[in-house]
């Protein structure tokens, strides 16, 4: 099962929704495809969408998930990273009408650096060969620095 997530803003991201569509019209994705589309108005034949999903269908899905699909935003990149989950993500731009601005073009490129997600063009032609070729995509395991800014934190506020 591959799950798809846009998160919960309201912009759409139809874009990554239709590649999707063509991927699994062309045959390059076999398996049950699990969306959860935000606001946006997607009518699929090949997905199972779901606008909003609760913490726990959410975190469901995203276990149960081969691989993970998603925009770039940083709450559902992490939560796919603490589960070691390889992740394609998309940015949403602002040319579009996707987002305000192209933050997510430089979210989606600091992770990048980090090696941590399997990066999409802007225009998502690669999406099907990088599909097709995700066993060769190796990722760095993801580290997060939580425990170390709590104690950083503790002890500044310790000092005061």
């Amino acid at each position: 099962m591959i799950f798809l997530t846009l998160g919960t803003q309201d912009f759409n991201f139809i874009r990554l929704l239709q590649a999707v569509e063509k991927a699994v019209e062309n045959g390059v994705i076999k398996e049950e495809v699990i969306a959860q589309i935000g606001n946006n108005k997607f009518s699929s034949k090949h997905m199972k969408c779901f606008s909003f999903l609760d913490k726990e269908s959410f975190n469901k899905y995203m276990e149960k998930a081969d691989f993970i699909i998603s925009h770039a935003g940083t709450g559902s990149i992490i939560t796919a990273l603490k589960k070691e989950k390889k992740i394609l993500v998309g940015a949403r731009l602002k040319k579009y009408g996707e987002h305000i601005d192209d933050h997510q073009l430089e979210i989606l490129e600091a992770f990048t650096k980090l090696n941590l997600i399997i990066p999409l063009k802007k225009d998502f032609s690669d999406l099907e060969n990088k599909i097709l070729n995700l066993n060769q995509y190796e990722v760095n395991t993801y580290q997060s620095n939580t425990v170390h800014f709590n104690n950083n934190l503790i002890s500044l506020i310790n000092k005061l």
